[in-house]
């Protein structure tokens, strides 16, 4: 299914985090020492403060809140919004303790994340959101999303 239009934004940058993983993925596998891991964490760190926080934050207190006040409780929310505390967390551990470990830990949870909003959430709600809500929240996005290249 095609992307609904009110949702590009987030998915454009869900294709920047899906970069950012194969990119560190890629380095890390040609070079595993310690100041290529903090190179990489350091790359992790700048994006989740240029785009990053923004999505999380377009989610929580936009998109999220429209669909629970259409659709209602919607599980797969809750569990989102852990991901992103835990994806949070890793960043902070990041800044201190840069290791291999916790960075493939990082793309792992991130890249599944992406594809259970995209393959999951997204899908659901551009069958199931009222057209008007979709359209109404999707221009709140498009005001509010920060556009970046890798």
């Amino acid at each position: 299914m095609l992307r609904d239009p009110a949702l590009i934004p987030l998915s454009q940058q869900h294709h920047n985090g899906l970069a950012l993983c194969i990119l560190t993925e890629r380095a890390m596998a040609g070079d595993g020492s310690a100041e290529n891991l903090g190179r990489l964490a350091q790359r992790i760190i700048d994006r989740y403060e240029i785009e990053l926080t923004n999505h999380f934050g377009i989610e929580e207190n936009t998109l999220f809140p429209a669909i629970r006040a259409a659709l209602g409780d919607v599980p797969s929310i809750a569990e989102l919004i852990a991901d992103h505390r835990a994806l949070e967390r890793m960043v902070e551990t990041m800044r201190v303790a840069p290791t291999g470990p916790l960075l493939r830990e990082f793309c792992g949870l991130l890249r599944r994340h992406i594809r259970r909003e995209e393959n999951e959430l997204f899908q659901d709600i551009q069958q199931r959101l009222p057209l008007e809500t979709l359209s109404a929240v999707g221009k709140q996005i498009d005001a509010q999303a920060v556009r970046v290249c890798l």
